[in-house]
């Protein structure tokens, strides 16, 4: 497999990847769809949303984190998660400045 060649990318571009990245996995956009909705969220809530496994979505949990798009704080014995409001805004920017990009008048094919 080769290696990836980020440098010949904009910082911008290498960050939306990471972000799409991030999103692209269903139990991932069924959180953040649970969380925007909810506005907060205990971990356990979660488990009985989806139906899935504590771990997996520990696992779910803690990429979206990594990215920033989520924060949680401990409440007792369990953690409350919700939106990072400032960089749920960042993320929101990005893909719409990327579709906005372009002109669906022009008909090029």
């Amino acid at each position: 497999m080769g290696v990836s060649k980020t440098d010949l990318f904009t910082a911008e571009q290498n960050e939306l990847a990471l972000i799409a990245r991030a999103f692209a996995h269903p139990a991932r956009i069924a959180i953040l769809e649970h969380l925007a909705q909810a506005n907060t969220c205990i971990n356990s809530d979660l488990v009985q949303e989806l139906g899935l496994a504590q771990a997996t979505i520990s696992q779910h949990l803690k990429e979206l984190k990594t990215l920033g798009v989520i924060k949680g704080t401990v409440e007792g014995t369990s953690m409350c998660y919700c939106i990072n409001g400032e960089v749920w805004e960042k993320i929101r920017s990005r893909f719409e400045g990327l579709f906005t990009g372009y002109d669906p008048s022009s008909d090029c094919c």
